[in-house]
């Protein structure tokens, strides 16, 4: 029964003392999904709503999938695409990862902190470190 357990102990023991660094995120990322998507399709107001209404919001999904890249280069820099009143704007920011795998991204006007939830070489979860309520998961794979 014990040596049943020992290997998940194990597997968290690793998981847990497993500390990304910021050479492994060297490269472009790409959003995927993210759980507000989930959140909205699930609304009663998306529901309820008329076809070419749900076609626009669709349309906004996939415009902000497509166009949401983080670009990780030398210099603990990431380079990204931002929204600004609907127009997609290039942003540049610092990044530091803790040793707890928070990820902060420090911008010219504010600081944000993600929780890197997994990670693997083609694969990344944030899980945004916010107050705000709908702040869910972010899923990026490696753009090749």
């Amino acid at each position: 029964m014990i040596l049943s357990v020992i290997p998940s102990l194990l597997l968290a023991f690793v998981l847990q003392t497993s500390q990304i660094s910021f050479q492994q995120l060297l490269g472009s990322w790409q959003l995927v999904h993210f759980e507000s998507i989930d959140q909205l399709r699930n609304s009663p107001q998306y529901r309820n709503s008329d076809a070419a209404m749900r076609e626009g919001l669709e349309y906004k999904i996939q415009n902000r999938l497509e166009n949401t890249v983080y670009n990780f280069v030398a210099g603990d820099s990431l380079k990204y695409t931002d929204y600004v009143s609907q127009e997609v704007v290039q942003r540049q920011a610092k990044i530091e990862i803790s040793k707890d795998s928070v990820m902060t991204i420090h911008t010219a006007t504010e600081i944000r902190q993600a929780k890197i939830v997994e990670f693997s070489g083609d694969r990344m979860v944030l899980a945004p470190i916010s107050n705000k309520a709908g702040a869910g998961k972010l899923v990026f794979e490696r753009i090749k």
